[in-house]
Order: structure tokens, then C-alpha cells, then sequence
């Protein structure tokens, strides 16, 4: 099938900022920091490194090249990329989470870019100025409760929410070129802000000590963050966070990568562009990622403090108080540059996001680009309203786990599966070298095929069994001694049958509180029915898209 999709990157260095910023999220500032904190600091760090050198990197090489053989054949997002790599009906069904994962990760995490902008203007109008941790922490969750925001702004989170979504959508109308330009802009910005609020971070010191808090020691969060425990190399848990990071900050087994590697000519080079993107992104996370919140946070708060409150929300419901610290004016001046760094950490990823859905769409119906994004932008609303107007009951957290955590690993799994023994290590190292610009080590041809799959398939069981506690050790003591593996409700297994919200619910005695649980279980069940008709919406599309190839074939053989 020829295709009618012909687009192209306008340059490398748009190209390679482009992927940095799909990859560079808000994941690199919020989550990071906190999966350290809570698996001990230093000694996340290890495992971190090894599972980004063992997973992060072979998983860029197999997504650049597959993406780039798919481009070869007209197609631009994983269902025919898969198709063409491997031969059955089955494969293209499997690269539907190609596009599913990133409607369904866009519709909230456009939520999350829009409290960004929402934080920027406060900061800019001094919402924050006067206020105590505690009113500032109240600020967040007055927002999020869109039915009685007090905020001054009425029904404020879903107009942030619809402007957010419409910038989007009006800058993936515009292709690639659009994609390209906000890179080139965002991307040297984000590393701007970066920078000087990390140099703020490092000679905080111990100026922001008083007698409540003397302890208070920003050098003590950057110790606690770098000193590597060699003890941890023998910890499951912390293994399986560092190897759950390194999907959220590489954007791997999403289709995005793939998606944007397919507009490639054949011979262009993907070795030194991956490489090249996942180190800038290695570079914001543990350079920038570390030493803004976490020494900050410590330089005021304390360590332990940190410590005991690490968290996502860290972000919007302490820095804004800290950052009161230093004035009104610089107050405002860091909210700018905190809020619009993570603005384009953000803005960079969910426009990478629209682009598989574009590309099928061209591919297959012959869509414009901006019926394309429209469509996006459409069904992302449809899907987030329920995120932004039900936060406080699980909507958003049930599209993170199944759409933004375990989608990921699936997907990257089984697209491993296909490059190494349907397509062929050997057919997909020759992909990966050709054109290459730098000689890329034999050494990772034996990681993809002998290292890789197993590491990942060690990700997907190690959470699908996870034993309560996160106890690994405790439960193989258990197992042996014929107690059985009793599985923690973190696991998958739990979390299908909702463990936790019915434990919580079978020990309510307040009537309110049972009624909030019930309202929360039947949220969050419609939630998994909208993930689950998308999935099965988008299988259909593909479904009529090869029957449409079909008809195309033997017309051309009559």
C-alpha cells in the first residue's frame, strides 16, 4: 500500500530535540525524584543505571529501527509497522496499544499539563504570597475538586483543561513542522529553567534553617540522593521501581517513538539519534530531576521531613510555598520557571502522543492532518472530562495504571518478542546499523536477545505477583515453607479485582465513608469500560483498515 502520509522532519537537530522531548516529561521532575526517596536514595541509583543501560537503551535501538522499517513501507504507527515486521493477522491487533496507550495516557496527563499553566498564572498574579504549607496544599486540592473549587476562578481545573487540550491540538494541526518548532523552543527552556533552579538547589545549603526546623540542609537531600548502597543490587523492590522508571522516562512501549522514527528516510541514522536522546533525557532526570525539589525541599523542610512526604504532589502542593522563601518577586519569577519547565516537559510528550493516531488515519483513510488532530483532540476530551470532573475518585489513577504503566510494559514486551525472534535478531541488528553514524557496540546485539526479554518479562511478573509488603524476601521464605505468596493489592492480580477499595470498604462504618467507596468503585469501573471500548474501537478501525487493504490488493491483481 502506498501511503499519502508524506511528511518528513525538517531537520536533525528537530528531530533529536523532538524525541528528547517526547521522552523528557513531566515523569523526569515528578516521579523520579520521589522513586528515589521512597527506594532509598543512592541505592535506586544502581539498579536505575543497569536497567537503563540493559532496557532503556536496547528498547530505544529496537523502537528507531522498527519505526524506521515501518516508515520504509508507507506506515507511520504500530499496527502496520508490526504487520510488516511480522507475518499473521494477530500482530497488528497487538500494535493497537501503539495508539491506544496514547489516547488513553494524553486524556489525563494533558490534565496534568494544564495545572502547570493553571500554577504559572498563580504565580504570576500571587495566588501563593502570604500563605502557609498548609493553605498551599489546601490551594491544590481545591482545584482538583472542580464541583467546589475555591479558587476564585469558577470551574477553573476544566478550563485550563480545554485550553491546554486545544494548544495541543492546534499545534499538531500544523504536522510535524508544528512538533518541531515547539521543540526547538521548548526544549532549550526547559534546560534553562532547569539549570538555574537546580544551581538554586545546590547553594541552598543551610540557609534555610530556622529554630523550628535547624536541621534543615540541602546538601543532606543532594548526599542522600548520590550516595550509591551497594546493598540494594540484592533488593527485588527496588530493582522493579528502577526498571518501572525507565519506561515512564524514555516513553518507551507507547508507538510514539516508532510513530516519529518512521518519518526517517531508510538510510538516515537511528544509532546516534537514540543514543543522543535517551542521554538528554538521562541529563534532565538524574542531573536537573534530582537537585531541584528533593534539595530544595530538604533545605527548608528537612530530610526527614522529605523523607516521610515524598510524593507526586510535592510539586504543586509544597514548591510554590518554598519558593515564598525567597521573596515575592523571585517567588514568582521561580513559579515561572518551575511551572513552564514542567509546562514543556509536558507539552513536548502529549504532542508526541497525537501523532501515532495521525499517522494510522493518513495511512490507511487518507486523512488530512488536521481532521487527524481534531479527531485526537476530540476523543481525548471525551475520554479526560471524567478524569478532570471525577479526580478525587480514582478516574485518573485507573487511566495511569492500565493505560500508563502496565500498557507500557505489555506492549514493549511482546514488540521485543516480535524484533528478536519473529523478525530476526539478525534482520533487526543490520536495521539498527544501517546508516549509522557511530559504530554501535556489538555488545547490545546480545543484550536485546539474551538480556532484554527477560529483564522485562521480570518487570510484568514482578508486578502481576507482588507479594504483600513488597516483601520479595519474605515471600520466598513464605513459599518454601508451604505458607503459599500472599499478593499485595499493588499487584495486578489484586488491583483487577480492586482489592484495596474493598478492604477499605468491608472496614467502613462511617455511613459517608461507605458511600464515598461505593461511589469510587463504580467510577472507577466505568473507567475501565471507557478504556476498554476504546481499545476495542481502535481494534475495529484496524480491523476495517485491512480489510480495506484487502480490497485495494486485489483490485491492483485484476
Amino acid at each position: 500500500m502506498t501511503s499519502a502520509n508524506n511528511e518528513a522532519w525538517g531537520s536533525r537537530i528537530g528531530l533529536i530535540l523532538a524525541m528528547a522531548g517526547n521522552a523528557v516529561g513531566l515523569g523526569n521532575f515528578l516521579r523520579f525524584p520521589v522513586q528515589a526517596i521512597q527506594n532509598g536514595g543512592g541505592a535506586f541509583l544502581i539498579p536505575y543505571f543497569v536497567c537503563f543501560l540493559l532496557m532503556g537503551i536496547p528498547l530505544l535501538l529496537i523502537e528507531w529501527s522498527t519505526g524506521r522499517f515501518g516508515g520504509k513501507n508507507g506506515n507511520h504507527s504500530t499496527p502496520y509497522i508490526l504487520d510488516s515486521m511480522a507475518s499473521g493477522r494477530f500482530w497488528k491487533y497487538v500494535g493497537v496499544f501503539g495508539i491506544w496507550t496514547n489516547i488513553a495516557v494524553a486524556a489525563y496527563y494533558c490534565y496534568i499539563e494544564s495545572w502547570t499553566m493553571a500554577y504559572v498564572f498563580h504565580s504570576v498574579i500571587g495566588t501563593f504570597v502570604g500563605k502557609t504549607q498548609a493553605e498551599v496544599a489546601a490551594f491544590f486540592g481545591s482545584y482538583t475538586d472542580v464541583m467546589q473549587s475555591t479558587t476564585g476562578i469558577p470551574y477553573e481545573a476544566i478550563i485550563f483543561y480545554v485550553i491546554c487540550l486545544g494548544l495541543n491540538t492546534y499545534i499538531l494541526s500544523r504536522g510535524l513542522s508544528g512538533v518541531e518548532k515547539v521543540a526547538k523552543v521548548g526544549m532549550p527552556l526547559l534546560i534553562l529553567f532547569g539549570v538555574i533552579l537546580a544551581l538554586r538547589g545546590i547553594t541552598l545549603g543551610t540557609s534555610g534553617a530556622t529554630e523550628a526546623i535547624p536541621n534543615a540542609n540541602a546538601w543532606d537531600g543532594i548526599n542522600f540522593l548520590w550516595t550509591p548502597q551497594f546493598s540494594s543490587l540484592t533488593d527485588p523492590k527496588v530493582w522493579l521501581a528502577a526498571a518501572g522508571q525507565i519506561f515512564f522516562t524514555l516513553s518507551v512501549g507507547m508507538g510514539t517513538i516508532h510513530c516519529y522514527a518512521a518519518y526517517l528516510k531508510s538510510k538516515d541514522d537511528i544509532a546516534l539519534n537514540a543514543f543522543s536522546a535517551g542521554f538528554m533525557n538521562e541529563f534532565v532526570e538524574v542531573v536537573l530531576g534530582s537537585m531541584i525539589v528533593i534539595p530544595i525541599a530538604a533545605g527548608y523542610l528537612g530530610l526527614d521531613w522529605v523523607k516521610a512526604n515524598a510524593g507526586f504532589g510535592m510539586a504543586f502542593q509544597t514548591m510554590p510555598y518554598l519558593f515564598q522563601q525567597w521573596g515575592t518577586v523571585l517567588a514568582a519569577i521561580a513559579g515561572v520557571m518551575w511551572f513552564g519547565l514542567l509546562f514543556f516537559a509536558g507539552i513536548t510528550s502529549s504532542l508526541a502522543m497525537g501523532t501515532p493516531w495521525m499517522g494510522f488515519m493518513t495511512d490507511e483513510f487518507g486523512w488530512n492532518r488536521k481532521s487527524g488532530a481534531y479527531s485526537f483532540g476530540l476523543l481525548v476530551l471525551i475520554l479526560g472530562l471524567p478524569t478532570v470532573l471525577l479526580f478525587n475518585y480514582g478516574v485518573f489513577d485507573e487511566y495511569d495504571y492500565w493505560a500508563g504503566t502496565v500498557a507500557l510494559v505489555v506492549f514493549a514486551l511482546l514488540e521485543t518478542f516480535v524484533f528478536v525472534w519473529i523478525f530476526g535478531i539478525n534482520r533487526g541488528w543490520q536495521e539498527i546499523t544501517t546508516g549509522a553514524d557511530m559504530k554501535v557496540p556489538v555488545f547490545f546485539k546480545y543484550v536485546i536477545k539474551y538480556i532484554t526479554p527477560y529483564l522485562l518479562l521480570f518487570v510484568f511478573l514482578g508486578s502481576l505477583i507482588t507479594p504483600k509488603g513488597k516483601d520479595w524476601s519474605g515471600a520466598f521464605n513464605n513459599l518454601l515453607n508451604g505458607n503459599g505468596w500472599a499478593l499485595d493489592n499493588a499487584s495486578i492480580i489484586k488491583q483487577i479485582g480492586l482489592a484495596d477499595l474493598h478492604e477499605q470498604l468491608a472496614a467502613a462504618t462511617d455511613a459517608a465513608v461507605i458511600a464515598n467507596l461505593e461511589d469510587k468503585i463504580f467510577y472507577v469501573t466505568i473507567a475501565r469500560l471507557l478504556l476498554l471500548l476504546l481499545f476495542v474501537g481502535i481494534s475495529a478501525v484496524v480491523y476495517i483498515a485491512y480489510k480495506k487493504r484487502l480490497t485495494e490488493r486485489l483490485k491492483n491483481n485484476l
